[in-house]
């Protein structure tokens, strides 16, 4: 009722503006995304390309490049981090959008087009600091990772020049090598690529009015825990005037669990990762840090001077240090050679069925056979639009030789021990690896890059033998690894756009430009850690880039073969490769429902080397989603991706301001320092007399 004591005349004359919105969400409902968006007119792949996208891509894979490398030189776990990119990157551009239609000067509406533009050059830029080898196979050939490793097979010190000629000549192979094969992955075998598809549920979703309003929110939830963690990490700062001082190095389960790496270190961003991992990966690191710093390393410490030497130091790769780094890869391998040849087999076999079904193997300019009358509505617009823009099958090939022959000239000038006809063997299979992985991601949502990385390792590394087998197969690591991932990352967002209708060309160009932008800016994100911080790698750091010894050691592997092992290390090597496989081999036998109680032993193996208090972090991380899900389920689906996100990139972006104090010698001003065991007895020792 009004002042004047009459009804509400919208009521009255049938229109309720909140019953309008209600049956407004009913017809959507109803409707399927394609019918929903029916009225929306498709850019052209030219107006899919715009400044702002590319200039709001930049600016956030800056940011998720610091994210991953911190991530990278701390444990080596990454989580998937698309719905960050994609729900900041819809905030960014909807805000100045509605900036410039305020002041009337808005020329283009922001489209689900764009916004799966930015979200393709983001996640190609951020992943370079993953392909890289920053925290694995590039680390791993520098100076300071050989003198943990005790080899003298070669080193090559990091530096900006090289670092970023090697990223241009190697990263751009895996883009051109699976161009052609984008008609046959998405739309005639139809594979999934659920990490593709969920993201381009989550960008369509954004564009509708119920999904920006939920977006809207979820912003401001990112927004609240990202000045969370970054003031966290400042306040952890300010207390870190040493390297033993601060909340890193509380001891919350005891002096004695602290010494076996069994602490809560007040990380946010692996609250955040444990946040977004599934519970069975932070039960799995949980599990083998318990099962190695827990039960193994004090057992086989009792046998010191018998296993091994009594005078060599804790990080000696012929002391105890060489059973943590060999063990850890022996189930790293069992794991990763289960999984390759899983997914090759389903590969194969799928193939070999879809092949059969068609009598002949459709390529990307070949029309389809007719299946319009069986097709949905969104699936024949989707087809139609997918198709519309065709990238010549010559571009490709063109451009693979190219950049195969410019890169097996330059790659010798920057790896003497890396000779031509390596790099030419391995551009020869490389399509083949890069289809076999963009095949068996779009089945499992499974990249085995890092595999095929590691079998380029053993395979140029003992083929170059003492004569620099060690820099060949870690070079040739890095070459395979960047060839295959940007192949299967290419994939995914071809899927992502078939679902969005962005087109195939506004796809390739992105992820060309992504790629060129992370091959400047993780290279420099990388400089300024190595840097910022003097002990960069070293074991019991900050920054310990635990992979770095790993792969290095994988490589003095394949050169010298089991001579490098300490004495019965080769015996557990044998013992965990094997239970790694046993343990997979169960998980897949039991089914679905109970092999997800099942640990992963990929994800057991990670702490055998560093140490359980990440992985303390990320069961706090898990326990809060848990509780929250029990209280309330749909909020916390809604919402608990964001709150992640938030804590992951807060604490990763103080990482820029930390290392740059770091750079102009500022240090924090106070150590808030606990008292070792040996102190304690000296001061109950003083107060008693």
């Amino acid at each position: 009722m009004d002042n004047n004591g009459r009804g509400d005349d919208r009521v009255e004359n049938g229109f309720n503006p909140e019953e309008d919105d209600r049956k407004k969400e009913m017809k959507e409902a109803e409707m399927s995304v394609e019918q929903i968006f029916e009225s929306q007119e498709v850019p052209s792949w030219r107006k899919q390309l715009t400044m702002r996208a590319f200039a709001v891509s930049f600016v956030l894979s800056i940011l998720f490049s610091f994210i991953v490398m911190k991530l990278n030189l701390t444990t080596g776990i990454i989580p998937s981090l698309n719905v960050s990119a994609g729900l900041l990157g819809f905030f960014f551009v909807k805000t100045w959008t509605k900036m410039l239609e305020k002041s009337g000067l808005l020329k283009q509406p922001f489209t689900r087009q764009e916004n799966t533009v930015i979200q393709t050059c983001v996640v190609a830029s951020s992943g370079i600091a993953f392909s890289g080898g920053f925290g694995s196979y590039l680390f791993g050939m520098s100076e300071r990772i050989a003198q943990q490793s005790g080899d003298t097979g070669g080193v090559k010190n990091p530096s900006l020049g090289w670092i970023i000629g090697f990223l241009f000549v190697v990263s751009f192979l895996g883009l051109f090598s699976v161009v052609p094969l984008r008609k046959i992955m998405v739309i005639d075998f139809r594979l999934t690529y659920p990490s593709g598809t969920a993201t381009a549920h989550l960008i369509n979703s954004f564009h509708t009015p119920q999904g920006a309003k939920l977006a809207k929110k979820q912003v401001k939830t990112l927004g609240k825990f990202f000045s969370f963690s970054f003031l966290w990490g400042f306040f952890q700062w300010f207390y870190t005037a040493e390297e033993t001082c601060g909340f890193f190095n509380f001891p919350t389960l005891g002096l004695k669990a602290y010494e076996n790496k069994f602490f809560f270190d007040f990380s946010a961003t692996y609250v955040g990762v444990g946040m977004i991992c599934p519970y069975i990966i932070n039960i799995s690191v949980l599990l083998g840090g318990i099962l190695s710093w827990g039960v193994m390393w004090p057992l086989i410490e009792t046998r010191k001077g018998d296993w091994y030497p009594a005078d060599v130091s804790s990080s000696n790769m012929h002391g105890l240090q060489g059973y943590k780094v060999f063990i850890a890869i022996a189930m790293i391998l069992g794991d990763g050679l289960y999984n390759f040849f899983k997914v090759l087999s389903r590969t194969l076999i799928g193939l070999f069925h879809q092949i059969r079904r068609r009598q002949a193997l459709p390529i990307a300019n070949q029309p389809s056979p007719d299946t319009s009358n069986k097709l949905s509505y969104d699936d024949q617009r989707r087809t139609q639009l997918f198709l519309k823009d065709q990238i010549p099958t010559w571009f490709s090939v063109a451009g693979y030789v190219t950049i195969a022959v410019i890169s097996t000239i330059v790659l010798p000038h920057i790896f003497h021990e890396l000779k031509w006809y390596y790099i030419l063997v391995l551009y020869v299979f490389a399509p083949t690896l890069a289809f076999c992985n963009a095949y068996g991601c779009g089945l499992t949502d499974w990249s085995l890059a890092s595999t095929y990385g590691k079998l380029a390792i053993f395979t140029i590394g003992a083929w170059a033998g003492s004569h620099g087998g060690v820099l060949a197969g870690l070079a040739a690591c890095g070459v395979m690894m960047n060839i295959v991932s940007t192949a299967s990352d290419l994939m995914q967002d071809f899927k992502t756009g078939y679902l969005t209708l962005a087109s195939p060309r506004s796809m390739f160009i992105s992820q060309v430009i992504g790629t060129a932008m992370g091959c400047i800016v993780s290279p420099c994100v990388f400089w300024l850690f190595y840097k910022a911080f003097d002990d960069l790698g070293l074991p019991n750091s900050q920054y310990p880039a635990p992979f770095a010894v790993v792969y290095r050691n994988m490589s003095i592997l394949g050169v010298q073969g089991f001579s490098a092992l300490p004495k019965n290390c080769l015996l557990l090597c044998y013992v965990f490769f094997s239970a790694a496989i046993l343990i997979n081999l169960v998980k897949d036998r039991v089914g679905k429902k109970w092999g997800s109680y099942i640990p992963l032993p990929m994800a057991m193996a990670i702490p055998f080397y560093i140490g359980s208090y990440f992985a303390i972090d990320m069961c706090v991380g898990s326990l809060i989603l848990f509780v929250w899900e029990k209280i309330n389920k749909a909020k916390a689906d809604a919402f608990g991706p964001a709150v992640a996100s938030g804590l992951i990139c807060g604490d990763g972006i103080w990482t820029l301001p930390s290392s740059i104090l770091a750079l102009a010698g500022v240090k924090p001003p106070i150590c808030m320092k606990f008292l070792s065991r040996a102190t304690n007895a000296r001061v109950d020792k003083f107060l008693g007399s």
